[in-house]
């Protein structure tokens, strides 16, 4: 196929596709805000599917294979990581964005890099940084206010992949990343999309995976909740789709009713109440949260244990490196770290 100016490429067919198929809502591949440092078109990907390859080859989406979801370090193979987690949001939205006509590549590429900034053990080493660095800006403002993995994750895609160059994505996809929690909400739909997904795949699968491991019995769940959503696992994501896609239809924003949405809410707020905060579930949050602490202090204190690549010369950018250091572990070399550190080895005789 030929036009004026030579061969059409694939991208251009793709991206004129976009604007055949999809909802004039829709933010399209061919108009967006670009990036910080222009890139040479690609004959064959759009620039959000070339994001979202991106995020996907890069380190820190490899590591969060080996990242707490809920269940800290569990036994058996069938629980949640934070990867299964991004996934299983990837999938959720992707569903909701196809059936609104809005762009699924941008919305898989935002759900793809939405928790590439999380720490190990899940919220609990979250915690465990915010209040280090909380405690530490007290005592000198340069050092940064507190924690937050949204931030991190925008942070990893902007400075710390490919040796510090960073993986140079779109504004959309970054502001998407973003604001999938937090105060910022993102500017695109596929952006809402994504930070709705991910409250539908946390609460379904938590419940799963809290009811696998004897915490929760499915008839200990509100009824009303499950009236509402349905009394299984997939009845429940159903719901919650199907009800976002019409509710969104209908609308100028992306949305759920408010009898789904208040729903959801209540099994959420059930969830942090037995689960998230139960004795049972969180057993060994206390020691998690001091490993994450206990290596923080280590490193602030013995700067020659930082890897050379982490450790600069002013204070603000070496408690920042810890940061980055610490926040990229897996919870397993986190555990390891603190045990060559903290934990005495037997003499060799």
């Amino acid at each position: 196929m030929n036009v004026a100016g030579g061969a059409i490429t694939t991208r251009e067919l793709i991206e004129a596709e976009e604007h055949a198929r999809l909802s004039a809502r829709a933010t399209f591949a061919n108009e967006s805000k670009g990036r910080v440092t222009p890139l040479t078109l690609d004959p064959y990907r759009t620039e959000f599917q070339r994001d979202r390859d991106r995020i996907i080859h890069c380190k820190a989406f490899r590591r969060l294979s080996h990242k707490t979801q809920v269940f800290l370090a569990p036994e058996g193979d069938h629980y949640r990581t934070r990867l299964t987690h991004t996934l299983e949001v990837s999938q959720i939205a992707r569903s909701i964005a196809r059936a609104l006509g809005l762009n699924e590549d941008l919305t898989e590429a935002i759900a793809l890099g939405h928790d590439l900034g999380h720490t190990p053990f899940g919220h609990t080493g979250e915690s465990a940084l915010d209040e280090t660095l909380r405690a530490l800006n007290a005592e000198d403002p340069l050092v940064p206010e507190g924690y937050r993995h949204n931030v991190q994750s925008l942070r990893i895609v902007d400075h710390l992949e490919y040796e510090g160059r960073g993986l140079n994505l779109t504004a959309e996809v970054r502001d998407g990343i973003l604001g999938h929690s937090g105060p910022h909400v993102p500017e695109t739909l596929e952006g809402r999309i994504v930070r709705i997904a991910d409250r539908i795949a946390y609460v379904n699968h938590d419940i799963d995976d809290a009811v696998r491991a004897g915490v929760l019995r499915e008839g200990d769940l509100p009824q009303g909740a499950l009236e509402v959503l349905g009394n299984h696992h997939g009845t429940r994501i159903t719901t919650m789709v199907k009800d976002m896609i019409e509710t969104s239809a209908s609308g100028d924003d992306i949305a759920m009713s408010k009898q789904v949405w208040d729903a959801m809410m209540e099994l959420r707020d059930f969830l942090f109440v037995n689960v998230y905060f139960s004795e049972h579930a969180k057993a060994e949050e206390p020691k998690a949260h001091a490993v994450v602490q206990q290596l923080f202090k280590h490193y602030l204190a013995n700067r020659d244990e930082m890897p050379a690549e982490h450790r600069p010369d002013e204070r603000k950018e070496f408690i920042e490196a810890i940061v980055d250091y610490i926040a990229g572990m897996t919870d397993r070399f986190a555990i390891r770290e603190y045990e060559r550190i903290f934990v005495p080895r037997k003499w060799l005789l």
